[in-house]
């Protein structure tokens, strides 16, 4: 249980015993389903062409001769997929369960492939024992956050391994951060792969559990960007010197009881630009919507909180193919 103990708040590590290999609680999958029903609804009422991944049946299993498991989803496109130009990289991945995810994403990659998008698949890790640190210590946040300053996670540097999540562009500029899912050999390979035309720069934060980067860091716009106040950035003067706009969301709305069994609270500021001047947001999270608003940025409000549950916001649900615009650099 190394793993899921390792990338989630203790007090979920019960829900893990009882649902761990099993469906998300019934009852609120269908309410977190409607959710995204609307959510999609109100992107495509803003001009967004939306499509869907195939549904897979998860709970089979399956076995490699390094592991044996289960799936766990294809709901966050963020996760797997990194759009860079005309180019549609699917992440390796590092956990078990989510191993064969990209096969629900392929249809419509093959689909882009087949109208001129270049397409690039990372090298598979074989996520044997070797990847992971099988004894990695759990303790508390402080200590977590030594081990993380120390550069010590759960999963080790036996092969290349990252999630796309972990991923976020400002042009020409890639950020990322060394997490519990992508380690430095996974950068290393983006960095080679994606270069010269693009820079990929390693960021850290105070966290004690670094799991995908859009509810700590978020690029709302040119030289605008979301910094959660609870995880300061060890690179900030890499901003402020480029002459950017550092924003600090106000504190996240959402009840104590409400569930984030793969999340935190912070999915406040997991928001998704539609563009500069319009952003798809939390419909409770009233503080962060009068922010955008003074900021000039209109607010589309729509609830996702059920959704949230299942591990992401706006930005980690959608994967945006195309947009409009120039490639830019914004860094010398």
């Amino acid at each position: 249980m190394v793993t899921p103990v390792a990338n989630t708040y203790q007090k979920y590590w019960p829900f893990y015993q009882k649902y761990g290999g099993h469906t998300f609680p019934k009852e609120h999958l269908k309410k977190a389903i409607a959710d995204i029903e609307e959510m999609c609804n109100v992107l495509q009422g803003e001009g967004v062409i939306v499509k869907h991944p195939e549904i897979i049946d998860w709970t089979e299993n399956y076995k490699t001769p390094d592991f044996e498991s289960t799936g766990m989803y294809a709901a966050m496109p963020r996760d797997i997929l990194l759009v860079v130009g005309n180019e549609i990289i699917e992440a390796p991945m590092a956990w078990r369960a989510r191993f064969f995810e990209y096969r629900a994403y392929r249809p419509l990659i093959k689909d882009y492939f087949l109208r001129g998008a270049k397409w690039t698949t990372a090298p598979k890790p074989q996520m044997s024992d070797k990847l992971y640190d099988m004894d990695y210590p759990i303790f508390s946040v402080e200590d977590r956050n030594h081990l993380a300053a120390e550069g010590k996670f759960v999963t080790t540097e036996h092969e290349p391994c990252f999630d796309a999540a972990d991923f976020i562009r400002a042009g020409k500029d890639i950020f990322v951060q060394r997490s519990q899912v992508t380690n430095l050999m996974g950068i290393e390979w983006m960095r080679r792969h994606l270069a010269p035309t693009y820079r990929i720069h390693t960021i850290s934060f105070k966290d004690p559990n670094p799991m995908h980067i859009d509810a700590t860091f978020n690029i709302i716009g040119p030289g605008l960007v979301l910094l959660n106040p609870d995880r300061p950035c060890h690179q900030i003067d890499v901003f402020k010197k480029a002459g950017w706009t550092i924003i600090s969301p106000p504190s996240p709305l959402i009840p104590d009881d409400h569930p984030l069994w793969m999340s935190s609270k912070w999915l406040s500021m997991n928001v998704l630009m539609l563009d500069e001047k319009r952003v798809m947001v939390e419909k409770n999270e009233t503080t962060i919507q009068k922010m955008f608003e003074k900021l000039g940025i209109a607010t589309v409000r729509v609830d996702i909180r059920n959704a949230n549950s299942l591990g992401g916001g706006f930005h980690c649900w959608t994967c945006d193919i195309r947009r409009r615009g120039t490639l830019q650099s914004y860094f010398n």
